[in-house]
């Protein structure tokens, strides 16, 4: 018995089965390479779901939190605040793209900055519904999961969801679905289920995590600002997976160039660490009574020095212009890929700078999704030491995330197993086709 089976073994003695896991049990990481208990090595081309931006163990990253792990962990920062929380928020205000004087507050979870970006949006407007989308990725919680347009493996079984979250639909250029097409169904939505003066938010991603990678149309974006300046209503980033540098901009809608209300972060921004924030125009942010808003937990001193290093780095090692240059790469050679005969089950290859992602389908003219491949290309990849992992409504794409800071030879090796995955899942697919 390996290790790695042993584990697999206590795991499931021990953990609930809801808890859904790879077979990779982690012993150490460095950058973008990780080893298991087997001393296997893999090329890691997720990064902990957009986690590790800035690699796993930052040189940088982990001499800020050792240092303050010399000073103090824990007070509770409605306790005793501290510094370093102050100086977060402070350069957060500063990037954050609403074209406002912002403020900050800092919690642990993207579902955490999620809800509490909704309370805020209550407060300020005194109204109560929300407006998600289709394809949308909100969170885990009870209200991340009503927002979340989703539903395996997220939704099912878990409802009742709260009231007063309602769903619009959102571009899909590659299925035939337009911009005005989305807008339309949204004033639908306004005509027919709920006045948009009861509405205190929309909650768009600027790429869709789960649901796709797909991307927001510039155009989109800029209609949602007009509605949502039209009927004053709050207009929220969630930037949880696409921001910190992730997309060649510090953050997705800065691609459109669209300013929201409010933003929200997480994931990469404090660099494995759990942290994440809520930052918009100070009117806004302002609006809750003192001591609505926070967590025993919310901007814990460790993430936040983590997340002050992560900063200093994705400045300093220019990160967004490498997180271009890392996108342009992947989706060179994905279409390259594609373009080659017998890859007609590549549907579209899409993304915004190093968030990047390519979907399997039947073949090219009925677009019929196809999951079983997905998975085939995963397992393959999984096997020559390379973790990927998939996404979509339809259960039928491949997300590329590598670490923003991955060497250029070992982001090249990375390509060349994903490209013998692809070719073994569909020599493999043809076979049992023809058999």
């Amino acid at each position: 018995m390996t290790a790695s089976s042993d584990l697999h073994s206590r795991q499931k003695a021990a953990v609930a089965g809801g808890v859904g896991t790879r077979a990779i049990f982690a012993e150490r990481a460095l950058n973008a390479e990780l080893w298991d208990v087997d001393g296997k090595r893999f090329i890691d081309f997720a990064a902990g779901i957009a986690v590790n931006n800035t690699g796993h163990r930052h040189p940088a990253v982990m001499s800020a939190v050792a240092g303050q792990a010399e000073r103090f962990t824990h007070t509770c920062f409605h306790v005793a605040p501290y510094e370093g929380y102050v100086k977060l928020a402070e350069r957060l205000n500063a990037m954050a793209p609403t074209g406002a004087e912002n403020r900050t507050m800092l919690v642990t979870t993207g579902a955490e900055a999620v809800e509490n970006a909704v309370k805020i949006a209550r407060a300020h407007t005194g109204r109560a519904g929300i407006v998600a989308f289709s394809g949308a990725f909100h969170g885990r919680t009870m209200l991340g999961m009503a927002l979340t347009g989703k539903v395996m493996p997220y939704k099912k079984n878990f409802g009742p969801f709260p009231a007063d979250i309602y769903h619009a639909p959102f571009p899909n250029p590659y299925l035939g679905f337009s911009t005005e097409e989305a807008i339309a169904g949204l004033e639908r939505l306004f005509a027919a289920d709920v006045d948009p003066e009861r509405i205190a938010a929309f909650i768009v991603e600027p790429v869709q995590g789960e649901g796709g990678f797909n991307v927001a149309p510039k155009e989109f974006l800029v209609r949602l600002r007009e509605i949502a300046d039209r009927y004053e209503i709050v207009l929220i980033a969630d930037e949880v997976q696409a921001g910190m540098a992730r997309t060649g901009k510090m953050f997705g809608f800065e691609h459109a160039g669209v300013q929201p209300d409010l933003v929200t972060m997480a994931k990469g921004l404090a660099g494995g660490f759990p942290l994440s924030a809520v930052t918009g125009r100070a009117e806004i942010m302002n609006a809750a009574h003192p001591g609505g808003l926070g967590g025993t937990y919310a901007g814990n001193p460790l993430s936040v020095a983590a997340a002050n290093a992560v900063l200093d780095v994705i400045e300093n090692e220019k990160l967004c212009e490498r997180a271009a240059e890392v996108g342009r790469r992947i989706t060179a050679r994905l279409t390259s890929i594609a373009a080659r005969q017998g890859m007609e089950r590549i549907g579209e290859v899409r993304g915004l700078g190093a968030m990047v992602a390519f979907e399997l389908v039947e073949d090219r003219q009925s677009k019929a999704a196809s999951p079983a491949i997905t998975n085939r290309i995963v397992a393959e990849a999984e096997a020559r030491g390379l973790i990927l992992l998939s996404c979509g409504t339809r259960l039928n794409v491949i997300r590329l995330l590598p670490p923003l800071t991955i060497e250029w030879e070992i982001l090249e090796e990375g390509l060349d197993i994903l490209e013998a995955s692809i070719e073994a899942a569909f020599s493999d697919a043809a076979a049992s086709t023809a058999a």
